[in-house]
């Protein structure tokens, strides 16, 4: 037969059952801590996250301000231009000139230029007088430093082939260029 292995002793059963109890508090709070950095682990990794996409966003409404701000900023100077640029008078030539070139740039600041000769004889032969008057306005595209702006301009005009006044109603897309912190007129379309 066999020998039965000795009984254990109450203090033996009591330290083994104190040491198995032990051996399980601390897989528990092994879990509870592997839990715990997982969830501050994923709390750190929401929060970059978060703070990530609210920087983006930040710097994206920045840029749609900043664009917005150019727009608003080329439509005024655009619709101040198209005035001057619509009003001339047949006996004040040199500063009805002078202004329309101060208020342009580029190809079009060129081509006027270039055409002001042959306009100015014409203007001066028919006593040539308008006055513009924009009408209504608005943004086409935008940048922060060029601006497409349609116009819709009224033109009271007087000449010698028509004394009684009358109205020209065009439409006037205008592009408009930052300058060294001026808004100037790039290219002047009648579509």
């Amino acid at each position: 037969m066999e020998k039965e292995p000795p009984a254990e002793q109450p203090e033996e059963k009591a330290a083994a059952a104190a040491e198995v109890a032990e051996t399980k508090k601390r897989a528990s709070w092994r879990r509870v801590l592997t839990i715990r950095r997982i969830a501050v682990g994923a709390l750190v990794v929401v929060a970059i996250a978060a703070i990530v996409v609210a920087a983006i966003l930040g710097v994206q409404l920045k840029e749609e301000r900043d664009i917005d701000a150019a727009a608003d900023e080329a439509r005024a100077a655009a619709e101040q231009y198209a005035v001057t640029l619509t009003s001339v008078s047949s006996d004040n030539l040199d500063a009805n000139f002078a202004a329309v070139l101060d208020g342009a740039t580029g190809e079009f600041k060129d081509m006027y230029s270039q055409s002001s000769g042959q306009l100015r004889d014409l203007l001066v032969e028919n006593k040539a007088n308008a006055q513009g008057k924009v009408i209504d306005s608005g943004i086409k595209s935008a940048t922060t430093s060029k601006v497409e702006v349609m116009l819709f301009v009224d033109q009271t005009v007087t000449n010698t082939a028509t004394p009684d006044a009358r109205i020209d109603r065009s439409r006037v897309l205008m592009t408009m260029e930052k300058i060294d912190g001026r808004w100037l007129a790039s290219k002047v379309d009648l579509p």
